[in-house]
């Protein structure tokens, strides 16, 4: 059963186009990421998917409500929690949750149970009493999730939801959606953190509003041609700039003392690589074959290339 489907969603803002012809399938009960850089339209997306902004074309359902005809009952099923979630930082922890139940119309004989299961949920008891601006980033982000499920909603729509946040409450927060998909709950997340975004489902993977690649993160790596080589030398970064300069067909990357390189032909690329590297100087050398992470193949399916023919 799909909780979310698009087809051929479409959203312009003048000339320029944010959204072009999206076709989406999520089912029920998984955790589905979007992955791109900013400007790709992942929040554009969120913002028609949940109703908020009508689409310029093409067809959207979620929770079985259209998302342009019905935008009134699907705010009823969803919830969603934007980039910068609506907290009140001068009302505390309780105060707010109780704001967003009364927005929802979540009966008064309900809330009671529905706020202690949530901040038992997200480890807020302690702080119900806290103003919400004295609350740190991480508890803050765990507020917002609480006051976005005060009305138990079908599908969750998350816009970068640890953007910002320290590991440890990340790992918590993520703690928190796996719990949640467990209890059937569809979660529809952006994320900055590549890392996560190994945590989903299934991926799309977005840039200038156009779909490059969609499926499970092993999916998804497979969609980088050719091999991934890793380059060492005493001289990260300038290797790293020598490659991109003299390097023909490969993409270069740099990822703290180590380059990667990603080329459609490594044994000739690897070739490449050597020569050059003993032309500059940059001795002891390691140049080895390993398994791509998302994030390379971020780099290389967005900056794809140039065909040495």
């Amino acid at each position: 059963m799909s909780a979310i489907r698009a087809t051929g969603l479409r959203r312009t803002f003048g000339d320029l186009v944010a959204v072009a012809g999206l076709d989406l399938d999520v089912a029920a009960g998984e955790i589905f990421g979007l992955v791109g850089p900013d400007g790709a339209g992942k929040t554009t997306i969120m913002r028609m998917l949940t109703g908020i902004l009508p689409p310029s074309g093409g067809r959207a359902e979620v929770a079985g409500f259209d998302v342009a005809r019905q935008a009134e009952r699907l705010k009823e099923h969803v919830g969603y929690m934007s980039q910068r979630f609506g907290l009140y930082p001068d009302l505390t922890v309780m105060e707010n949750i109780e704001f967003y139940a009364d927005i929802y119309g979540v009966p008064r004989r309900e809330f009671a149970a529905r706020t202690e299961r949530l901040l038992g949920f997200s480890n807020l008891t302690p702080f119900r009493q806290r103003l919400a601006g004295n609350l740190s980033g991480g508890m803050k982000q765990k507020l917002g999730l609480a006051c976005a499920l005060i009305h138990t909603p079908r599908v969750l729509f998350l816009d970068e939801p640890t953007n910002g946040v320290d590991p440890v409450s990340r790992r918590d927060f993520w703690r928190i959606l796996n719990q949640l998909v467990r209890e059937g709950v569809t979660i529809f997340v952006s994320t900055a953190y590549l890392d996560e975004a190994e945590r989903c489902n299934r991926l799309a993977l977005l840039h200038q509003g156009r779909l490059l690649g969609l499926g499970t993160p092993d999916e998804v790596k497979a969609l980088m041609p050719g091999a991934l080589l890793e380059v060492r030398t005493p001289a990260p970064r300038r290797t790293a700039s020598l490659l991109r300069e003299r390097l023909v067909g490969a993409t270069v990357g740099l990822f703290g003392d180590r380059v990667h390189v990603a080329a459609r032909d490594p044994a000739a690329v690897e070739t490449q690589i050597r020569q050059l590297i003993a032309g500059a100087g940059f001795e002891p050398l390691t140049v080895r074959p390993i398994e791509p992470s998302l994030e390379d193949v971020f780099v290389s399916v967005l900056s794809p290339p140039p065909d040495p023919r």
